[in-house]
């Protein structure tokens, strides 16, 4: 007989508690539909990582699809100020109703739970894993073609409740120009490779600052590596994002939704054509 290692990854005995990583996906609400799930990941803190989650969802609901965003960053929510939204969290005894967007983007997030938005979530991170699980459990997503999970950085409790009990079709990972750049990409897809979720692509945010006057592209954070890295791991470079003090302005307003910048227009085709084979 086998001896149990206590690791269902490299333990060859076949016992009763051995679950492969399929069979602890958690169960939608009996009144959801959600068509694909796409988590957005980063291995730290700081590169935009919810800008991005915020402009695919924007950008994937003009190409005609129901969009929603699970933000399952829930000490560090910024997607309901993106988009101008402050509670409404509404439900009946068939579950919670997502907050939706001007354009029509499901949302739902710990701060549209709480009377004052700049109160802080001080739980543990079991507490915090449950309510990720909640979000997408308890909320009725209404036929959604794609929803965006926006995870925290890093590669703790939130990202592995993500990856483990949510049907991922594949995430994207955010970096930004600078040295730390291939150990950013490193750790998630690390992660990714040992969950066994396919990596779509790579975003680089804050590549540039376009001058507004002569139109050069200044490089802030020095020469990008993106390109070296994209090809050292085998994933696709989904696209440059610039620094654009007009999509600042906006998601300071709540008005992302008004945004008019190209730059990850190709990344959600490749994603969409990706995600539909």
């Amino acid at each position: 007989m086998s001896e149990c290692t206590h690791d269902c990854s490299t333990c060859n005995a076949n016992c009763s508690s051995k679950q492969k990583p399929e069979n602890m996906h958690e169960k939608l609400n009996s009144l959801s539909r959600v068509g694909h799930v796409i988590g957005v990941v980063s291995g730290k803190g700081g590169v935009g990582k919810s800008l991005v989650t915020s402009m695919l969802a924007v950008l994937t609901q003009r190409e005609g699809y129901h969009t929603a965003i699970l933000d399952a960053d829930i000490t560090g929510p910024s997607i309901p100020h993106i988009f101008g939204l402050k509670g409404g969290v509404e439900g009946d005894e068939n579950g919670m109703y997502p907050v939706r967007t001007k354009t029509g983007i499901d949302v739902m997030s710990a701060n549209l739970l709480l009377e004052d938005a700049e109160a802080p979530v001080v739980w543990r991170g079991p507490v915090i894993a449950g309510t990720v699980k909640q979000f997408w459990t308890d909320v009725i997503w209404n036929d959604v073609d794609y929803m965006f999970v926006d995870c925290p950085p890093g590669t703790g409790d939130v990202p592995l409740t993500v990856f483990q009990s949510i049907p991922l079709d594949g995430i994207i990972i955010v970096s930004s120009p600078q040295d730390l750049v291939s150990m950013i990409v490193s750790k998630a897809a690390n992660m990714a490779k040992l969950m066994n979720i396919p990596v779509l692509g790579i975003v680089e945010n804050m590549s540039y600052l376009k001058c507004p006057d002569c139109g050069k592209e200044i490089k802030l954070y020095g020469d990008s590596h993106i390109e070296e890295v994209a090809e050292k791991f085998g994933f696709d470079l989904l696209a440059k994002n610039p620094i654009d003090p007009k999509l600042a302005a906006l998601c300071d307003r709540g008005m992302l939704e008004l945004m008019e910048n190209p730059a990850l227009d190709g990344a959600v085709k490749t994603i969409i054509e990706k995600t539909q084979k």
